[in-house]
């Protein structure tokens, strides 16, 4: 039996349909949601989110942080932001850590440093996903494109 999973953001919907698991990016660890859960409500740090469906791809997700709660046969969550995998410009995020990491550089106050290392996590979280989930014929030569993390 499946169970019904929502993940939206405060700009828009991204995903919703009837799923056999979700593997979520608690604050403690990976937590695992299956049909009939107990009932949780819990924050979520920024990783990936994984979808499993039967006979179907897995759907992989990006998410920075938000919360997370499974009450009956439905797992919402409110995602501060989010992308799908085949969403994510590895480019951009490659940008968006060096942005980053020249703001931590260039040492301001601490909550700039706060905001900047937010960003630095945010961005290398989607490079990660981006890459581990690339297919396996579109990987690039080694030593080309590498990491600026």
């Amino acid at each position: 039996m499946p169970m019904n999973l929502e993940i939206v953001t405060a700009e828009r919907q991204v995903y919703s349909d009837e799923v056999d698991m979700v593997i979520a990016p608690g604050f403690d660890g990976q937590l695992g949601i299956l049909p009939m859960h107990a009932p949780l409500m819990t924050m979520l740090k920024p990783g990936e989110l994984t979808v499993k469906k039967s006979g179907e791809e897995d759907m992989y997700v990006a998410v920075s942080g938000g919360f997370m709660e499974v009450l009956g046969n439905k797992v919402s969550v409110l995602a501060d932001a989010c992308e799908r995998s085949d969403e994510i410009d590895e480019q951009r995020a490659e940008e968006a850590i060096q942005r980053a990491q020249d703001r931590l550089a260039h040492r301001g106050t601490e909550m700039e440093l706060e905001r900047a290392m937010r960003s630095l996590q945010r961005a290398q979280v989607r490079v990660n996903l981006v890459r581990r989930r690339r297919p396996r014929g579109n990987q690039p030569p080694p030593g080309s494109g590498g990491s600026a993390a």
